[in-house]
């Protein structure tokens, strides 16, 4: 039985062909993540669309849900959940309070800070399109056993934390 060839097995045959002096293994593992990653992306815009969001809506949105109750966050506990500039939050958050999904309002112990929190209108788009979402990556993962997946997960979670740490 032949193992079934993705776009990564041409990509690194034709460079063991044109440059035999390299060892080009780290793209057996790199590209893969790359490539899959791109289309996950594609696929997440898919499954925001259909709970009305885009994905930087979600990314903002997740962070403040995620926070736990009262889902509230400073702009620069945003920055860090989002990794986006300080000019695209600003943007991005007024884009969220035109739509009625957040409430921008002045720091209670620190009058000049603003705290950023999601309104009931918010926390039910969020929890749709996470709920969807879940759905959909549960779907996108069920050709890898359980096993697998733990697996993979382990070895992901290691080199993100090399490639986060330099």
């Amino acid at each position: 039985m032949t193992t079934p060839r993705d776009d990564v097995d041409r990509i690194v045959e034709a460079w063991q062909r044109e440059r035999p002096d390299l060892d080009v293994s780290p793209l057996e593992v790199l590209s893969r993540v790359s490539r899959i990653g791109k289309r996950v992306e594609t696929f997440r815009k898919t499954a925001f669309r259909a709970s009305g969001l885009e994905s930087w809506e979600f990314d903002v949105l997740a962070a403040l849900r995620r926070a736990g109750s009262p889902f509230a966050l400073s702009p620069k506990n945003l920055l860090q959940e989002t990794l986006v500039s300080s000019g695209a939050m600003t943007h991005r958050l007024g884009k969220l309070e035109g739509k009625g999904l957040i409430t921008r309002t002045s720091h209670p112990d620190d009058g000049r800070g603003v705290v950023v929190m999601l309104t009931e209108q918010g926390k039910k788009a969020i929890d749709i399109a996470f709920s969807t979402l879940i759905d959909a990556e549960h779907e996108l993962l069920r050709s890898l056993p359980e096993g697998d997946r733990a697996l993979m997960a382990r070895a992901l979670r290691t080199l993100s934390l090399d490639v986060e740490s330099r």
